[in-house]
């Protein structure tokens, strides 16, 4: 760039956070009194303490270090050790404890086991959020099943895909979708198929009120598959990982540990269940400390802000952020209660960082992971947040950077493909072996297929997807830069940067730019905006005004229907 800053320097310059700020004076709103040494420790460096250890537990633990590795046991626990404590609850009144989860975890249970069900059968799940789908995950956990979670909201052609791939053994619908699912569980040969509503109802319910609380526990293998999660199938049909129940208690663990939750926290839960976000980060998490959470149905803004004073935490997408800050009853008022606001599943820009801070005084955390690795980083608790970081890697896990091509080691603070390793990474794709091994290294690292760097800080930088990298005329072009140079612009709400096949340079920078209402710039003038900050081959040679960014569930920017629908774009005619 011409000013001679690095884009990482642009997004903290546009949000106030300079490294020069003393990290001695920087303590991030919450309960944890204890402040981490700042992580000087460079991602997964052998002999290194990770920045858990070098943070100490006193103030900032609130888990026992021997802590049970098995979600499900954590559910026995909190019945245990606290009973009456409320593990779910409900806008509408419903209310769940830790001994009512028991319980009726195990009538649900007994009636899968009465169903054929047994350890290791799959359960494909298509129902809406609600406390019985809750209940459901932990009734599979508690048998030994794999829950196969399914998108309500998606076709019945893509579920079809689901259960022909994982071949379970029960289908669990909505009560209104029988009739509408009838022949694609027939064509995948589904033996069992039930129903359960959001209210009580349907034949799942009916079985389980016959079954009294007590289901025999079974203690079950670490490494066994606890859950199959269909990826979003952005590259091809979804594929579906295997997440073991160690994945699922080792990541949960460190989570509730790293953002200081503890038995008196309370989780606003906006997120929906077929996604690692909401079914295995949110209610997992909860478990591992012991605390509870507020379920709603669904992200609506202002319910969530009617909700905010009986909650402590919230996680939610970027999405979900830019809309709160649409309602006027966001302030420092109504975020008070809260101790803590997490964001993640898709970018957050630096200017909704900025915003959310100025009008709330609560900086987000920003998180970074992905269905087959759950977690990888996370910003601190306590500590400096950089709006466009992702943070340093997590305790336990090891974060390393490959070059493109010759897969070698990148140079330090150099960009390439970011491998991890650790017990969060899943155990493969089921039912296939081939991509499996073609998705790891040789000595055994899973490739995310995100470009990023590690600075010198220890804090990781997303880039963009490997497979969005733009190849125009020899240069590699990384859209993230491009990207933070568009959102820099005044009236720019958000951008996307992708390329399409040129004549003349093989691949065309091409940005798809959504602008603020009322705002009126040309494309020419949005081009000229950028040219003075980017290398010329770097400019985009066509800025695309759009109304929206095409986006899946959780809130991604689809790159590949941008490509497809502007594939011809520079085709000469």
């Amino acid at each position: 760039m011409s000013t001679g800053e690095t884009w990482q320097e642009r997004f903290r310059t546009r949000t106030g956070e300079r490294w020069g700020r003393s990290i001695g004076t920087f303590v991030a709103r919450g309960f944890c009194a204890h402040v981490p040494k700042f992580p000087q420790h460079m991602a997964g460096a052998p002999g290194r303490r990770s920045h858990a250890e070098a943070a100490g537990a006193p103030g900032r633990a609130h888990l026992s270090p021997s802590i049970a590795r098995d979600p499900w046991s954590w559910v026995e626990r909190g019945a245990r050790e606290h009973p009456q404590r409320l593990f779910l609850s409900t806008p509408g009144g419903r209310e769940v404890t830790y001994a009512v989860a028991l319980a009726d975890s195990g009538r649900l249970a007994a009636a899968l086991a009465g169903l054929g069900v047994g350890a290791g059968d799959r359960v494909a799940v298509r129902i809406e959020k609600s406390v019985d789908a809750v209940l459901l995950y932990l009734a599979c956990l508690r048998l030994g099943a794999v829950f196969v979670p399914g998108n309500p909201a998606g076709t019945a052609p893509e579920f079809e895909h689901v259960l022909r791939d994982s071949q379970p053994r029960l289908a669990v619908v909505a009560p209104g979708e029988e009739s509408l699912l009838r022949a694609s569980l027939e064509r995948a040969g589904v033996p069992c198929r039930e129903t359960l509503g959001t209210q009580g109802e349907g034949s799942l319910a009916v079985l389980a009120g016959r079954h009294g609380p007590d289901f025999p526990g079974v203690p079950h293998a670490a490494h066994a598959v606890a859950a199959i999660v269909y990826t979003s199938g952005t590259t091809g049909r979804p594929k579906g990982a295997m997440l073991t129940r160690d994945n699922l208690a080792s990541n949960a663990a460190v989570l509730a540990r790293e953002w200081c939750f503890s038995g008196t926290d309370r989780l606003l839960h906006v997120l929906p269940l077929f996604h690692v976000h909401g079914l295995f980060v949110a209610i997992n998490t909860v478990l591992a400390s012991g605390s509870g959470m507020l379920l709603m149905p669904k992200f609506e803004a202002a319910c969530v802000i009617a909700q905010l004073p009986r909650s402590t935490v919230f996680m939610g997408v970027p999405t979900h952020y830019t809309r709160l800050l649409q309602e006027r009853g966001l302030d420092q008022a109504s975020t008070a209660p809260l101790r803590l606001f997490v964001s993640g599943s898709a970018p957050l820009l630096p200017e909704t960082h900025r915003e959310f801070r100025e009008r709330t005084g609560h900086t987000i955390l920003e998180r970074y992971g992905m269905t087959e690795t759950l977690m990888i980083t996370s910003n601190p608790y306590a500590g400096p947040r950089l709006p466009g970081s992702v943070g340093p890697p997590l305790p336990g896990v090891s974060l390393r950077v490959s070059q493109r091509e010759s897969r070698a080691p990148a140079e330090p603070g150099g960009i390439g493909t970011l491998e991890v390793r650790g017990s969060n990474v899943f155990s493969g794709y089921w039912a296939d072996p081939d991509k499996t091994r073609a998705e790891f290294t040789a000595d055994g690292w899973f490739k995310t297929g995100d470009l990023g760097q590690i600075d010198a800080h220890g804090y990781v930088w997303i880039v963009g997807r490997a497979k969005d990298l733009v190849i125009s005329g020899g240069y590699n072009v990384y859209p993230k830069e491009v990207e933070t140079e568009l959102d820099a612009i005044a009236g720019v709400l958000e951008s996307a940067v992708f390329g399409v096949p040129h004549p003349d340079f093989g691949e065309g920078v091409t940005a798809a730019v959504v602008l603020r209402g009322g705002t009126e710039l040309t494309e020419s003038a949005l081009i000229a905006a950028v040219r003075g900050r980017l290398s010329a081959y770097k400019v985009p040679k066509r800025v695309l005004l759009l109304a929206e960014l095409p986006r899946n569930a959780m809130g991604k920017v689809r790159k590949e229907a941008l490509r497809a629908a502007y594939a011809e774009l520079y085709r000469v005619r």
